[in-house]
């Protein structure tokens, strides 16, 4: 049975009922700080078993930190962080794998070149015999490897092919399996879906939802809303390490989450002020305002001519001007028809006979 209560926010939470049991990791006002950064503020996350939850965030929300301080690699500043409502404080991961929290990176601490079973127990393998001649027990580990994974309903042909050579999908699904048999309680899987098909990203998905059956509470970190929504049943949104929403299934669609996710208000904004701008379809932006006939901004292509410009401008009859006048638009208006009557007889003329008395007075 569940309980539905709802947030500050105004979104609808599923709360599992008490009978269930209280969250695994809880993080209450939880904050980290990197000198005078403050990478996260304020952040409240419940997982509980057999759930799956999503944080989902830009590049820079703080998803990274917020799992830097699950996992134990990093230590919060601010807030509570609580493991089976106990306030803990790790300093190594491996505290947090003690307590059964396991993370699954984006490059998945596998070793391309190695068969699948020997990746499978990396850094945890399976001995025989007493020590100086403690020795591999391969035969186990092989046996072992292959029914976790048939459990997950991974189906290998040949746990010798070094895991290379399988598909992203099926070395993310390895992974997971891994983290199961060794006790995880909560699985934090970093963006598994990033690098992969659309096929590949299904394969991760439907094992997803078989840890989630098996009891494990999921914390799954995504940049897909659509990928959040098959599989997720609370999601929490980050934006410039705060929280900005935390909402049930129940609660919120997936077109709210998309415009969470996209940025909301900030969109919105952007696309008012994209309107402005040239050349960008206007028409196409759903904030943009409804114009009434033809828009303000844009000239006809077919202008009259003339139009715009000074009285006069474009009627004077270019190429008549001899060469060494003065500009167009120094002459005086008045002025023109004499100047171009005078020049009829000027240009090629040797000066006037007149002027030759006064030079011949002036030397006498």
């Amino acid at each position: 049975m569940t309980t539905k209560t709802t947030g500050t926010d105004g979104a609808v939470r599923t709360d599992p009922a008490p009978g269930q049991g209280g969250p695994i990791v809880e993080l209450r006002g939880t904050g980290k700080a990197y000198g005078n950064v403050r990478a996260l503020h304020g952040v409240d996350l419940a997982v509980h078993p057999g759930r799956v939850t999503c944080v989902l965030g830009d590049n820079g929300a703080g998803k990274s930190t917020l799992i830097k301080i699950i996992s134990g690699l990093h230590q919060h500043t601010e807030g509570e962080f609580l493991v089976d409502g106990e306030p803990v404080r790790f300093t190594t991961p491996r505290d947090a794998l003690a307590r059964g929290i396991a993370t699954v990176y984006q490059d998945l601490a596998t070793i391309p070149l190695m068969p699948v079973w020997r990746n499978f127990f990396l850094g945890s393998e399976m001995t025989r015999g007493p020590w100086p001649l403690r020795r591999l027990d391969i035969a186990r580990m092989k046996r072992t490897a292959d029914e976790e994974l048939r459990n997950m309903g991974i189906v290998l042909d040949d746990l010798e092919q070094p895991i290379g050579t399988l598909s992203g999908g099926q070395r993310q699904s390895v992974a997971i399996a891994r983290a199961v048999y060794f006790g995880a309680r909560v699985l934090i899987l970093d963006e598994p879906t990033a690098a992969l098909g659309v096929k590949q990203s299904g394969v991760v998905l439907k094992y997803i939802a078989a840890a989630r059956e098996r009891g494990l509470g999921v914390i799954f970190i995504t940049h897909n809303p659509h990928h959040a929504y098959m599989v997720g049943d609370h999601f929490s949104v980050l934006r410039l390490g705060t929280l900005e929403l935390s909402a049930a299934r129940a609660g919120i669609t997936l077109e709210q989450l998309t415009n969470h996710m996209a940025g909301g208000a900030e969109l919105a904004a952007l696309k008012h002020e994209l309107a402005q701008v040239g050349g960008v379809d206007v028409e196409a932006l759903p904030d943009a305002e409804p114009k009434d006939g033809e828009p303000e901004g844009e000239k006809p292509e077919g202008e009259k001519p003339g139009e715009g410009e000074k009285p006069g401008e474009g009627k004077k009859p270019e190429g008549k001007m001899p060469e060494g006048k003065m500009p167009e638009g120094k002459m005086p208006e008045g002025k023109m028809p004499k100047e171009e009557k005078a020049q009829d007889t000027v240009p090629g003329d040797t000066p006037p006979v007149t002027d030759a008395p006064h030079t011949v007075e002036g030397k006498t």
